[in-house]
């Protein structure tokens, strides 16, 4: 009797911690959490294998895309790939990003994201920026940096820019 006494107690005790930790998850869910225990990887809230390069009705001060204007120049691309991570973990691998000329004539490329977060009630366009890393005359360039990314980070974009100015090359999309 008290051996089954104590079986439907444990057996409480484990339904109310399973309990205990669904709503727990949806809380994290709800609210922005993104799981985060110990030794757990951020999750990637962005991942990419091609950019677009500017051109068209995105050149200059004409089409800003979240504040930032195109370059005054085409820019074309080989080749890019990234990801994103909520905690603000950025990787991009550039490979042939040149002007026609099929040349690049910036030393350093920089990475810009731009979220959709939110201040009190209203939504806002925030924009992150990288220091500057290594751009080769074939356009090519690893960047990897950590961000401070708002918290939340919607609707993701990232940017390829000059380190000298603040215009974009190429962003993500297709």
């Amino acid at each position: 009797m008290l051996r089954l006494v104590a079986i439907r107690l444990v057996a409480i005790q484990l339904v109310l911690s399973f309990a205990a930790v669904l709503v727990a998850g949806q809380a994290s869910a709800q609210y922005g959490g993104g799981g985060g225990g110990v030794g757990s990887k951020a999750p990637t809230i962005l991942s990419f294998k091609t950019m677009y390069g500017v051109n068209g009705p995105f050149l200059g001060a004409t089409n800003p895309v979240r504040g930032v204007d195109g370059d005054a120049d085409i820019w074309l691309l080989k080749s890019a790939k990234g990801s994103l991570t909520s905690s603000g973990k950025l990787s991009i691998d550039v490979k042939g990003l040149v002007l026609p000329t099929g040349l690049n004539d910036a030393p350093e490329f920089r990475a810009l994201v731009s979220c959709l977060a939110v201040n009190g009630g209203n939504v806002v366009e925030t924009n992150v920026m990288t220091n500057g890393f290594p751009a080769n005359e074939k356009g090519n360039s690893k960047i990897k940096a950590q961000l401070t990314l708002p918290q939340p980070c919607l609707a993701p974009i990232v940017m390829i820019l000059p380190g000298d100015e603040v215009v974009w090359f190429a962003m993500t999309g297709h």
